[in-house]
């Protein structure tokens, strides 16, 4: 690792199983464990040698904790300047400045920099609330923008991934469990097939707290696999023996 300089408020976290590290503020934003087990769900295609844009990349959790399993291109794409720029400082840290790179940018303009139809995965840990009459947002826009969908909605979401991926790749996303039927209708509508769901509980009394997805974009009807749940936490509040293994184990062989 080369060590960076940290700015004001900044800290680095990391994940010990990928030896990758993260430079994070707390006061702006921090990745969580969603954006780890995106990662971990995430499967490679082929020898994994073509490209992956990440949307909503934030400081870049998701798409460097992916970079380990791939040989090919990671491009990160976020709104935000502040994130943005720790995300290049984290990729310079891990030394992956040849395969990794930031457009900082909304993610509904980045077609002049990303040719449509070039990317075999796209990954996205996206905003989880939508807005209506009753939304509260945060009162740090950081948060607002990373938590809410301020910038752009499920369907577009859906359609910049659609827009993105080659036939046949596979778009990667967590969210929440109360939104999935929004995410059937948004992803159906624009020809991304869902194939595989895995839910994540906090604890197993609990309900499920999360969901990773995967979709096939042109892929066919029907076939969708629900995988093992996973449980975060033990009831003595300390992560289960399959979150540690993912955290800092052999998992992502």
């Amino acid at each position: 690792m080369i060590e960076p300089i940290l700015n004001t408020g900044e800290r680095i976290d990391g994940l010990l199983s990928q030896n990758i590290h993260i430079i994070q503020n707390p006061d702006m934003f921090a990745y969580s464990l969603d954006a780890i087990l995106l990662a971990h769900f995430a499967d490679v295609k082929g020898k994994g040698r073509g490209l992956t844009v990440d949307l909503g990349a934030g400081t870049g959790a998701v798409g460097l904790f992916y970079a380990p399993k791939v040989a090919g291109l990671i491009k990160l794409v976020e709104i935000q300047p502040e994130l943005a720029e720790m995300a290049k400082r984290s990729i310079a840290m891990n030394g992956l400045q040849d395969r990794v790179s930031v457009l900082q940018s909304d993610m509904k303009a980045i077609f002049d920099d990303i040719q449509p139809g070039s990317a075999e995965t796209v990954l996205s840990n996206p905003p989880y609330f939508p807005l209506n009459n009753t939304t509260k947002t945060n009162q740090d826009e950081h948060y607002e923008l990373a938590r809410h969908e301020l910038t752009i909605d499920l369907p577009g979401l859906a359609q910049v991934a659609n827009k993105l991926l080659k036939n046949n790749g596979k778009f990667y996303m967590v969210h929440r469990p109360e939104r999935l039927a929004d995410i059937f209708s948004a992803f159906s509508a624009r020809k991304l097939m869902i194939k595989r769901i895995q839910f994540v509980y906090g604890k197993s009394d609990r309900e499920a707290n999360m969901v990773l997805i995967e979709a096939i974009k042109a892929g066919r009807l029907g076939g969708v696999r629900i995988m093992p749940p996973i449980v975060a936490y033990t009831q003595t509040n300390e992560y289960t023996n399959q979150v540690q293994n993912i955290l800092y184990g052999q998992s992502w062989v």
